[in-house]
């Protein structure tokens, strides 16, 4: 018994001066981060650098994704974005990450990489449009000002961030947020004003009217 109690001293005495040192290495981080004006270094949870350009943003859908492995349920997050400046300019974007707020600026730092110039026509589109995604299809027709949106869910929100006012939409095939956003996009980025369709064809304005 004896022998038990001076092994069981000595290991205490020893882990001690151990756990001092690790707290004193801990604030000694602290402080050197303090005088550099930086965060401690965590290269397991860098996020993307943010970039304030004026751009409104919408979270459209998110989604948590469980996938099990041999080491057991690894959970991440898919979000999907849309960011636009309600004059012209929409884009889309979809990323994943382990952590929801990562999810986030992932995606719309890809909406914005993939953002357009969308036509428009007053505060309408010129022409009707055919948007696809898989079996998604969205048929976007001009409308008369002051009609407002006629537009359901995730297509409202691209349509009015893209700064269109006046337009009448409908739905047909799989309404998964994903397909209906992309849907609407390819719409969007199909349309052409007169004088652009007039310049492809070598012809006038008043010709193609």
């Amino acid at each position: 018994m004896a022998e038990e109690i001076e092994v069981k001293v000595e290991t205490a005495e020893v882990e001690a001066p151990v756990a001092e040192a690790a707290t004193e290495v801990a604030e000694n981080k602290k402080e050197s981060a303090k005088g550099t004006g930086r965060r401690p270094r965590r290269d397991n949870n860098r996020r993307p650098e943010k970039v304030s350009d004026g751009l409104e943003k919408r979270m459209v859908n998110l989604n948590a994704i469980s996938k099990v492995t041999k080491g057991g349920k690894t959970l991440r997050y898919d979000a999907l974005m849309v960011v636009g400046d309600k004059n012209g300019r929409v884009g889309v974007g979809l990323a994943k990450a382990l952590d929801v707020t990562m999810a986030i600026e992932k995606a719309t730092l890809v909406a914005k990489k993939n953002m357009i110039n969308v036509c428009i026509d007053g505060t309408t589109i010129p022409h009707d449009i055919i948007g696809k995604f898989g079996t998604t299809k969205v048929i976007m027709m001009p409308s008369p000002e002051g009609k407002g949106i006629i537009a359901g869910g995730v297509v409202r929100d691209v349509v009015e961030l893209a700064g269109i006012k006046d337009i009448t939409t409908k739905l047909y095939g799989s309404n998964n947020p994903v397909n209906c956003v992309k849907a609407t996009f390819e719409g969007l980025k199909a349309l052409r004003t007169a004088e652009q369709i007039a310049a492809i064809r070598g012809k006038k304005v008043e010709e193609i009217r």
